[in-house]
């Protein structure tokens, strides 16, 4: 497992943003794990996050030249990611939308640098079922930006409904023809408990989950 993927697991179990129990997701399946990018509450915190995500996306290879937040978690992650990559050297321009348009002031539903015309990397903390990611898109796209691919924290690999065969990452990954990349899937999480004495007892619960709703192919 690559050194971006270990240090994001161990932050997301510090700041207990990744929880092991019986969680009810909002599809009704009940799942052994929980995760909640909000609990990456503190300056600390989400510039460690940044790092991560910075060191996937330089693993990942792909171009932009803008990162866009969606509302609302995307926007402190979109923001915490830019100030990384400041720290790096690159200086990006950064975006993001409001759930609502301001009909005061400058209006819209727009905040930031303009995306005519740039390569625009939607940063985000999961895929659920893809609905929020297809509604930036196509902001992204009214605004005359081509995005250029999507960055989130965490892939859980399964299924977007029973009988379907893609997750919706690998569905909003398709459709939009442009790259999904996590800092971390399921299968990352599998082969870190394997190594922590204390996630044994969860690995087992994490892999039946995994062979229950696991996309075809990954478990």
């Amino acid at each position: 497992m690559t050194d971006h993927r270990t240090r994001f697991l161990e932050l997301a179990l510090r700041a207990q943003a990744l929880r092991f129990g019986e969680f009810t997701l909002k599809s009704g399946r009940v799942s052994p794990y929980f995760f909640n990018a909000g609990h990456f509450d503190s300056g600390a915190a989400l510039a460690t996050l940044a790092g991560c995500y910075a060191d996937a996306l330089e693993a990942a290879g792909i171009g932009f030249d803008l990162l866009f937040g969606p509302a609302y978690k995307g926007i402190p992650l979109a923001t915490a990611l830019a100030s990384e990559y400041a720290r790096r050297g690159r200086d990006l321009p950064l975006a993001f939308n409001r759930k609502e348009a301001k009909a005061h002031g400058e209006g819209g539903t727009l905040i930031g640098a303009p995306l005519d015309g740039r390569r625009v990397l939607v940063v985000d903390d999961v895929i659920t079922a893809g609905t929020a990611i297809r509604e930036a898109l196509a902001t992204i796209r009214a605004a005359g930006g081509a995005p250029a691919g999507i960055v989130i924290a965490l892939d859980r690999q399964e299924i977007a409904a029973d009988g379907a065969a893609q997750s919706a990452a690998q569905a909003v990954s398709m459709e939009a023809g442009i790259p999904v990349i996590a800092v971390a899937t399921l299968a990352d999480l599998l082969a870190f408990a394997d190594g922590s004495a204390a996630l044994s007892d969860e690995r087992s619960r994490l892999q039946a989950y995994w062979g229950q709703y696991g996309v075809d192919g990954t478990h």
